[in-house]
């Protein structure tokens, strides 16, 4: 395949998404699940024109740890901090650790019941199912305003972080012992003196740093100490929203003697850009992702009635959950929010993060599809509902 061909295709894919996009906002239905259909429909030309082309698990990985960064970067630069915000912070924070865990412990308990392996193990395939994939729902909810919208971009964002926690959490080797609970709580204390060290120094090179090229720069800086600190076992993803609530609400952290170093003012003339070069760049890779993901799955794996039913069971188990939790007790609105739960990015990234020895044969990539596809197709009733109810409201 020459090199002509590749950028034909590349160049193909960028404008496909475009199109995907602007079909999305018309018909709510999600452009992630599109990109990930057209994947499969790639694979299934490839394999009937005998082209093998093999996309190796790292580089599927990699665009996944970048497009994850970008969206959460993505997502934190549009909230804006305010006393009047935190009770809809609390809320949305409650609503993610509780929603999560449970969720997580149920999924678990269920996999043990029917399949006898291991608690551990079935926790650490659970968690990917039951974490929230920011991924996919902060950009679907761009229709959405007020209240509703940030609701789920804190709540999508909370669980990607806590997901990743409760991830590394069950994997510990001395996992239901009271020092896995101490090595958990030191992680947090850890990770929280890195965020607020790691966001002083990018908001020092993004008012400082006078080069054109400084934006990618400082990505590059923030990919290397997400990088780092995910070596070291910490929730890394909370330095990405450390910076970017830091950056886009620098007048309410740059007080006295940090104004002399940081000057809110210059940030604010640099959030514009950086706000558009990061969205932009989540574009890209979010595209590039999910066709990967898509390609990756075989057809003929997916064509199974229990198959349908185990990932129906397993979306059945996660809203039940959902819906108490919101109707009774966070008494809140449950359209959309009780819809809006999709799995997508993160939950691959994870899966693909579980070590052999925890793998559970019945428990596949195929399984994560089919859970990806049943809960994106429930936000799209829950964001067609959302749509309609301003329109009863008229009458």
């Amino acid at each position: 395949m020459g090199p002509y061909t590749i950028l034909i295709g590349l160049s193909l894919a960028v404008v496909l998404s475009y199109l995907f996009d602007l079909v999305a906002r018309a018909t709510k239905v999600p452009s992630v699940l599109m990109l990930l259909f057209t994947g499969i429909a790639l694979k299934q030309a490839a394999d009937y024109g005998d082209i093998g082309v093999l996309i190796p698990q790292v580089i599927l990985e990699i665009f996944g740890i970048i497009g994850l960064i970008l969206i959460v970067l993505e997502g934190a630069l549009d909230l804006k901090l305010s006393r009047d915000k935190a009770p809809l912070i609390q809320r949305s924070f409650a609503a993610a650790a509780l929603i999560l865990v449970v969720q997580a412990l149920t999924i678990a308990e269920l996999l043990q019941l029917y399949l006898g392996a291991s608690f551990q193990s079935c926790l650490v395939n659970a968690v990917p199912l039951a974490v929230v994939s920011s991924a996919i729902a902060i950009p679907s909810v761009s229709s959405l305003v007020g209240e509703k919208q940030e609701f789920i971009v804190y709540e999508s964002t909370f669980s990607d972080i806590l997901g990743i926690m409760l991830f590394n959490f069950a994997l510990q080797d001395n996992f239901a012992q009271g020092i896995s609970i101490f090595t958990f709580l030191r992680d947090v204390v850890a990770v929280s003196i890195v965020a607020v060290l790691s966001t002083a120094v990018l908001a020092f090179m993004l008012d400082r740093i006078r080069l054109h090229i400084k934006f990618f720069l400082i990505f590059a800086f923030l990919v290397l100490i997400y990088s780092l600190a995910k070596k070291l076992h910490l929730s890394s993803l909370l330095l990405v929203l450390a910076f970017g609530l830091a950056v886009n609400n620098a007048e309410l952290f740059l007080r006295g003697p940090l104004r002399r170093f940081l000057h809110p003012e210059r940030l604010t003339e640099e959030l514009h850009q950086f706000k558009s070069i990061t969205a932009e760049s989540a574009f890209l890779i979010r595209t590039f992702f999910f066709l990967l993901f898509g390609y990756s799955i075989t057809l003929t794996n997916l064509i199974s009635i229990t198959l349908l039913w185990q990932g129906l069971l397993i979306v059945a188990v996660l809203t039940v959950i959902r819906f108490f939790y919101l109707r009774y007790i966070a008494k809140s609105d449950l359209i959309p929010e009780l819809f809006i739960a999709p799995k997508g990015l993160i939950s691959v990234l994870l899966f693909y993060s579980i070590p052999k020895a925890h793998l559970i044969g019945q428990v596949s990539e195929n399984i994560l599809f089919v859970v990806i596809l049943l809960t994106g197709l429930l936000m799209m009733v829950g964001l067609l509902m959302a749509r309609k109810e301003p329109e009863l409201g008229e009458y």
